[in-house]
């Protein structure tokens, strides 16, 4: 039997999962999405095209894979039927290729979800938690209170009572706050999109998993967001509704924990971060407005600006031992060609000691980065097609990260086409 390999993100998100997917879905015949929902974005460009995904899979632009959206995924049925439409229009309709499936058991996001989602944000104000506002973390605490409505159910005769009496819940936490809404127009939307949704097929996500793997078929996990926003191990109260790790995948999937393979781990060549919580790196100077600029740093599904900084490797590392990381694929390291000397935070100075871990109290006293001075390689790599092309600084950058990771990077990243990938080992 087959091992179902994960790939994730080892930051805060925004790693460029999408693309890597999306490389290296021709070698798997299933690609399942595990867990997260339409606040991720994760953009792919090949052919002078560009496309964001927030809920389907990095798997749809390759003919042959099968691409699952497994029961961990909260799923927004207005956004994915225009996820749908937009690449129908584009020429690629994963649906009427047969190449697109829904977990019964993946849990649904109402407009009210939403409204709840904004009117906390508004009451937290200086301390809101940096939502983005989809609806994501009160679908997955109806999801955890036992309330939640699942894809399975739009098949229901009673569907629209069970909407109805989950929507009645919602209002009535909603007239606790001071929050004006209308609901008309979305819920209209909402009704018209789970009719849509009905014509995709529907499939207990840990039977159609497990039977590609006795067929010695080859699965890919992909995840959403970063280990470092995960709700258990993440900078808590600061983080996503779901397990953003390997586990996540297990529980996301269906999968038992020895069906795990092969465990890729994604970071950027610095860091970023979007919301509120900590960031020992970040750099609020023009450097790091430059790694903004130069980076495209801004998000693929609301546009909001990323905080920017160096590398973080306390961070990395527990990123890589909570997940059992074993190759690791480094992204965007065109974005430091024009720096002089790059940085690296090696440990934290941290109560008066130097870790190199990150402690619980992370959020509310800031630790203070130890940083590592590196010459950086002043060459475009945009156009490195081959591994003897890669300027000497940047292998020497590689081979001090794998030497304190004590994980090989397995791929390089050099520009956001899928062609601008480079396979090291």
């Amino acid at each position: 039997m087959t091992q179902v390999d994960v790939l994730l993100g080892l930051q805060w998100g925004d790693e460029g999962k999408g693309k890597i997917v999306d490389v290296l879905s021709p070698q798997y015949d299933l690609i399942a999405r595990f867990q997260g929902g339409p606040n991720a974005g994760h953009t792919l460009e090949f052919d002078g095209k560009k496309f964001v995904l927030n809920t389907i899979p990095s798997g749809i632009f390759n003919e042959k894979t099968m691409n699952l959206i497994g029961n961990g995924v909260v799923i927004d049925p207005i956004i994915l039927k225009r996820e749908l439409d937009n690449l129908q229009k584009a020429g690629h309709d994963p649906v009427a290729k047969g190449k697109l499936v829904i977990a019964r058991k993946a849990h649904l996001i109402l407009p009210t979800h939403q409204l709840l989602d904004a009117a906390n944000e508004q009451k937290m104000g200086k301390d809101k938690i940096g939502s983005t506002l989809k609806g994501i973390g009160p679908t997955y605490m109806d999801k955890t209170g036992r309330n939640g409505l699942r894809v399975g159910d739009t098949t229901l005769p009673d569907f629209k009572e069970r909407y109805k009496k989950l929507v009645e819940k919602h209002k009535e936490i909603l007239s606790h706050y001071d929050f004006e809404y209308d609901l008309t127009e979305k819920e209209a939307a909402f009704f018209e999109a789970i009719d849509f949704i009905k014509n995709i097929p529907h499939v207990d996500s840990e039977h159609f998993v497990n039977g590609y793997l006795k067929e010695g078929k080859t699965v890919l996990a992909e995840g959403a967001q970063g280990t470092l926003l995960d709700v258990d191990f993440g900078s808590y109260p600061f983080v996503t509704s779901s397990n953003t790790t390997t586990a996540g995948a297990c529980t996301g999937l269906g999968i038992a924990p020895n069906k795990v393979g092969s465990v890729y781990g994604i970071f950027k060549a610095y860091c970023t971060r979007v919301g509120g919580g900590p960031f020992p790196t970040e750099l609020d100077d023009e450097v790091g407005e430059t790694l903004r600029q130069v980076g495209h740093e801004f998000g693929a599904t609301t546009g909001r600006a990323r905080r920017c900084g160096w590398i973080d490797l306390p961070a990395l590392k527990y990123a890589i031992m909570l997940n059992g990381v074993t190759e690791l694929i480094m992204m965007k390291a065109d974005v430091l060609d024009g720096f002089d000397t790059i940085y690296a935070c090696t440990h934290y100075e941290h109560n008066g000691e130097t870790i190199d871990y990150m402690p619980y109290d992370i959020i509310t006293v800031k630790p203070t980065p130890v940083l590592k001075a590196i010459d950086g390689w002043k060459t475009d790599v945009t156009k490195v097609s081959k591994i003897e092309e890669i300027p000497a600084k940047l292998s020497e950058y590689i081979a001090f990260l794998e030497k304190e990771l004590e994980v090989p990077v397995k791929y390089l990243s050099v520009g956001p086409d899928r062609v601008q990938t480079l396979i090291l080992n």
